[in-house]
């Protein structure tokens, strides 16, 4: 769904020959016109509650050093949020950090399963199309989730400034937590701010568990990561984990097969 019909979903680099493939889910702020009854003003459309601000910016920067495939939607969560299963209570929210959604409630049953099918679908068909076309070059993938997340939420702060969350496959999470943990001055949420029991593992679970992948979320304290130079610095911090992780992982694997 778009405002001229075509897919919201954005695919860059879908070439890129390296390990990883990036998903960025809450990428963009933008209400495509059908919804500008939203209603929203400018600046709560800035906010965390229509998409994750600086995540796409350092998606793209480690998608350009890694050579990675990088897949967001642009529509805000607003409307549907793609990181969460179809049976998820927040799929489509009626409020959002204490503020409402008004057009969101009592949402008919046509409406919804219309956002399913020309967002949520074609978004995720085409991180599998991704997976298997990398997979059909015989080329090894790890899959990685960039987010971002408010230093206070509903009134409690948040101290780590950045988290990773992982699910049973702790992979390359152990490998990303064991770095990041070489800097003092960091403190690393292990499966915090979240964790896959709050619903937010969607994505990386339904493409990365059924194939095995080593996959990991990472969050983003969302003012570590306000300007171009913080976005840069925590791309750049990242990627060079990310490779060590690459000889690591894709090292181990190629030696079992």
């Amino acid at each position: 769904m778009s405002d001229s019909g075509r897919s919201v979903v954005r695919v860059e680099n879908p070439d890129g020959v390296g390990p990883f493939a990036i998903v960025c889910d809450h990428a963009s702020n933008r209400i495509p016109a059908e919804y500008q009854s939203f209603g929203f003003a400018n600046d709560a459309l800035q906010t965390h509650i229509a998409w994750d601000p600086g995540a796409l910016p350092v998606a793209r920067r480690l998608s350009a050093t890694l050579d990675a495939p990088l897949l967001w939607p642009d529509v805000s969560r607003l409307v549907i949020d793609c990181n969460r299963d179809l049976d998820a209570r927040g799929l489509i929210v009626t409020e959002s950090e204490g503020r409402p959604v008004p057009a969101n409630v009592g949402l008919s049953d046509g409406e919804r399963s219309r956002r399913i099918e020309l967002i949520h679908m074609p978004y995720h068909a085409a991180i599998d199309a991704c997976l298997k076309r990398r997979q059909a070059a015989g080329r090894a993938t790890m899959l990685i989730a960039i987010h971002s997340y408010t230093p206070v939420y509903l009134g409690k702060s948040r101290p780590w400034q950045i988290g990773i969350v992982f699910g049973e496959d702790r992979r390359l999470a152990d490998l990303l937590i064991g770095e990041l943990k070489s800097d003092a001055s960091l403190n690393i949420g292990v499966n915090e701010p979240y964790s896959p029991a709050d619903q937010v593992y969607y994505t990386v679970e339904r493409h990365a568990g059924p194939q095995r992948l080593p996959a990991a979320m990472i969050e983003i304290r969302n003012d570590e990561i306000g300007d171009h130079a913080g976005q840069q610095s925590w791309a750049d911090r990242l990627a060079k984990i990310l490779i060590a992780a690459e000889t690591r992982l894709v090292g181990a694997r190629h030696a079992a097969a």
